[in-house]
């Protein structure tokens, strides 16, 4: 019997690519893209990294140096990510069965297949991405989700390999010396808390990781860590994730943002709260979930006088689980009335959402049935932001309505900005992509 295979596709410098779709002037030249407010490096061209740009850097650092050297910079571009990573996930969706959608520019696949009739369709499947979408896409293809990153990784590591890399082709030629290279906090999973432990066992590479005792490492560390030594050793033992492609979240959802500039008014922090659990409820309406606690945040900025930094957060119990804005938005303004400094400056907010439900499930007895948007006002003003553009109609005054091109941007001062985003050609009219005949 066959082993059976996953497929891991990951787009190349998916943001820096995306930038490169409509603007061809870009192609070969080092490209990054900047987080909120334009603040730090959070994607590289292959170009950039070559320069030994960092991720994380802050960008205004690095700035006139590095567009002294013919570095180009962008905002992010969120609409126009979300928009080719959809597309992408669509073609790759007709190659192979089983899709599963792990983030905005990577997905697993199960082929039916052997390996080498996998690695044909896959080969197929990376130039449908690249002539259809524009994006340049890496495969990596093993027994395991672990090891199939490992072979994606690899992929874009090694031109050589045309983008498609078998892990059993790696293993033949290299043996022990592939996994050996790899620093173990490159592994799936391993994060920066772990690594430093690990490395304090003699634990430094992913070889070292793949030699241990299972069951002593769960029992030293846990069954996610013990579940890392088996895919290493070619045992799947990772599931995937049913909510994985319709983006639902079971536990808490989350909408936080810097300012752009500080706040230090307790009526534009309301502001910010309001549209935030706004932003938040909508994805809880869409995933058709109930919440039953609304938290609120906020925070100074942390290389402010010393003693200077304040940080403030409050959870608010809501009397009946609800998708109602009205209610969701009120609570996250309630929970933080009183406690935030009206004297201070803050640079961060958030509302996070717990306790989900699904509301469907959600049984109670009488008289105390969940708080649902039965006016249905978040569906209207879903559909009139969906008709007329993102944040055109909200909950009271946001702040956020202003005029330009980024209008929604611009309304207050507090908003994100995005001084170098380019345009949104797949989401709006007015920035459509013009092709001019010779």
């Amino acid at each position: 019997m066959a082993q059976k295979l996953t497929v891991l596709a990951d787009a190349n410098s998916f943001f820096a690519s995306c930038e490169r779709v409509f603007d061809p002037r870009l192609a070969d030249k080092p490209v990054v893209v900047l987080s909120n407010n334009d603040g730090c490096v959070v994607a590289r061209s292959t170009e950039a990294k070559r320069m030994g740009i960092k991720e994380g850097t802050p960008w205004f650092t690095i700035r006139d140096e590095t567009q002294q050297a013919g570095v180009v910079a962008r905002s992010s571009n969120y609409e126009l990510y979300a928009s080719l990573s959809a597309r992408m996930m669509s073609v790759m969706s007709r190659f192979m069965p089983g899709q599963e959608i792990y983030s905005i520019d990577e997905c697993f696949l199960s082929p039916s297949t052997d390996a080498r009739q996998t690695a044909r369709v896959s080969a197929a499947m990376r130039k449908a991405v690249l002539e259809g979408v524009g994006i340049p896409v890496s495969v990596g293809i093993a027994p395991t989700k672990t090891l199939a990153k490992v072979a994606n990784h690899w992929a874009k590591r090694h031109p050589s390999s045309g983008g498609v890399s078998l892990w059993s082709d790696i293993e033949e030629r290299h043996g022990d010396d592939a996994l050996a290279e790899i620093p173990v906090g490159d592994i799936w999973g391993v994060g920066r808390r772990l690594t430093k432990r690990l490395q304090a066992l003699g634990i430094v590479t992913a070889l070292d990781l793949r030699r241990q005792d299972p069951v002593s490492i769960r029992h030293r560390f846990s069954i996610t860590v013990e579940r890392t030594v088996l895919e290493l050793n070619g045992v799947p033992c990772i599931d995937g994730d049913a909510s994985a492609n319709d983006g639902k979240r079971k536990s808490e959802i989350l909408c936080s943002r810097m300012f752009s500039t500080p706040i230090t008014d307790m009526s534009h922090l309301d502001q910010a709260l309001s549209v935030y659990a706004q932003k938040a409820c909508r994805r809880l309406r869409r995933q058709s979930s109930l919440c039953s606690h609304v938290a609120s945040f906020c925070a100074t900025s942390p290389f402010g006088p010393e003693n200077s930094y304040q940080s403030f957060h409050a959870t608010t119990t809501l009397r009946d689980p609800s998708d109602d804005p009205l209610v969701i938005a009120k609570a996250a303004c309630q929970a933080m009335r009183g406690r935030a400094d009206p004297h201070a400056r803050y640079i961060r907010a958030g509302v996070l959402l717990l306790g989900l439900q699904d509301a469907k499930d959600f049984t109670t007895l009488h008289g105390f049935e969940a708080k649902r948007d039965t006016h249905d006002l978040g569906a209207v003003i879903d559909k009139a932001n969906k008709k007329f553009g993102t944040s055109r109609v909200g909950i009271g005054y946001g702040g956020i309505r202003g005029k330009g091109r980024a209008d929604e941007d611009t309304g207050a001062a507090w908003t994100m900005r995005r001084e170098m985003l380019s345009p949104r050609c797949t989401t709006r009219w007015d920035e459509m992509a013009v092709a001019h005949a010779d």
